[in-house]
């Protein structure tokens, strides 16, 4: 039997992050910390846990589809932060904490004393991260926020969705995940900096700040021409052809932004020296003020052979393409297959799931192989033996008031 190899230390390796954050944003935060290999100690309350652990169906077995996908390379601790022995041990882990997660509401961390003043008072070099809907400070501190709504006032769906039907939401929760990733890109850049200082620091990252951040390049229109952008569809307001087109058998996408490539398109796949020769058409500025002549061009073109065919040559031309799937599809490719992206993540009760990995590959600092989100408070007495050196007195006192919930080891 061959032995296995043992694994490189992450980038992240002997970085410890105490986890107070739910949902999608702050958890998402963490995953891309937990991928680089620091440890998460994620912090729920016993009742019920993250709320994302009810988000269902789907499910796998007994845990929420949704939950396994964020908060796998993490240990639970099922902890009630409402009473004075919770916030003790909360802070007891906050002192041994490099870095401290949260995305609460308002003062929530303070009523507990659990805030960044507080937890710096015996732990200076603490990074603390909060990830708020419109800041912490400010006329908005108080406000909540939620992706959908953030989508709805940072104009994002002003500019998403078919230019004849209603604004639109994004599918994916991206103003959450752009936050998310905003906030562990914030913290690497306050642990590079406390080797220099030896402090910590507060970061803010507010999800309205991150929707406006990513508004490319419609924020700036409005700031240097005064354009105010609408929706689009699949299309693009800057270059063009740029969209979904029907082939004989059904839709793919095209990009083209440049002129070098729109000149490939017409002369090796579609065998049309003249397009590009058009006024019209010979540079992008043409291509975007006669989109509708060009589209329907291309179009009565496309109909002539299948999706597949065009796929390929374009491809071979360097012309980019590529089927409209869905996400069944997607799952099942080719590109998909052999990336190697989706691996099975060993899980408490359910012997394994299914996960896609991260997109990071390092040669020197890999990321850690898949552990699968912990079920509620699995890790709760190991936390508080091996990370904060509690007796098992101490601990099955902690247990028996109901401050924390070990359930036994699967």
């Amino acid at each position: 039997m061959t032995a296995q190899t043992e694994q490189k230390p992450g980038a992240l390796d002997g970085v410890t992050v105490l986890d107070f954050s739910r949902v999608l944003a702050g958890p998402y935060c963490t995953l891309q910390l937990g991928d680089l290999g620091a440890e998460i100690v994620k912090v729920e309350n016993p009742k019920g846990g993250d709320d994302s652990r009810g988000f269902r169906p789907p499910a796998m077995g007994d845990e929420s589809s949704y939950f396994l996908a964020i908060n796998r390379n993490k240990k639970s601790i099922a902890l009630n932060i409402s009473t004075p022995e919770g916030q003790q041990v909360a802070r007891d882990l906050a002192d041994r904490a490099d870095v401290v997660v949260e995305n609460f509401s308002a003062e929530i961390m303070q009523r507990f004393g659990l805030d960044y003043d507080s937890l710096i008072q015996t732990n200076p070099s603490v990074i603390y991260c909060s990830i708020s809907g419109y800041g912490r400070d400010g006329p908005f501190a108080a406000r909540a926020g939620y992706d959908p709504v953030i989508q709805a006032e940072s104009g994002m769906m002003a500019v998403t969705g078919d230019p004849a039907g209603d604004p639109m939401r994004l599918g994916v929760s991206l103003i959450d995940v752009f936050a998310g990733m905003f906030a562990s890109q914030a913290i690497l850049g306050a642990l590079y900096s406390r080797k220099v200082t030896g402090l910590g620091q507060r970061i803010d990252v507010p999800l309205f700040d991150s929707a406006s951040a990513v508004m490319i390049p419609f924020a700036s229109s409005y700031l240097t021409a005064g354009v105010d952008a609408t929706r689009f569809g699949n299309s693009s307001p800057v270059a063009q052809p740029v969209g979904a087109y029907e082939a004989a058998d059904g839709p793919f996408m095209l990009t083209v932004a440049g002129d070098a490539v729109f000149r490939k398109l017409c002369l090796t796949v579609l065998n049309r020296p003249d397009l590009p020769e058009d006024p019209d058409f010979a540079a992008n500025e043409g291509r975007v003020n006669n989109k509708d002549r060009l589209n329907a061009t291309l179009n009565g073109l496309f109909a002539g052979d299948t999706r597949d065919n065009w796929i390929a040559a374009m491809r071979a031309a360097g012309v980019p393409a590529g089927p409209i799937r869905t996400v069944a599809e997607a799952m099942e490719s080719e590109e998909m297959t052999t990336s190697g992206l989706v691996k099975q993540a060993p899980h408490a009760s359910l012997g394994s799931v299914p996960v896609v990995g991260s997109p990071m590959r390092f040669t020197g600092t890999p990321v850690r192989d898949p552990v699968g989100a912990p079920v509620l408070g699995q890790h709760s007495r190991e936390i508080l033996r091996d990370l904060l050196g509690y007796d098992t007195t101490r601990i099955e006192a902690l247990e028996t008031a109901g401050t924390i919930r070990a359930p036994k080891d699967p």
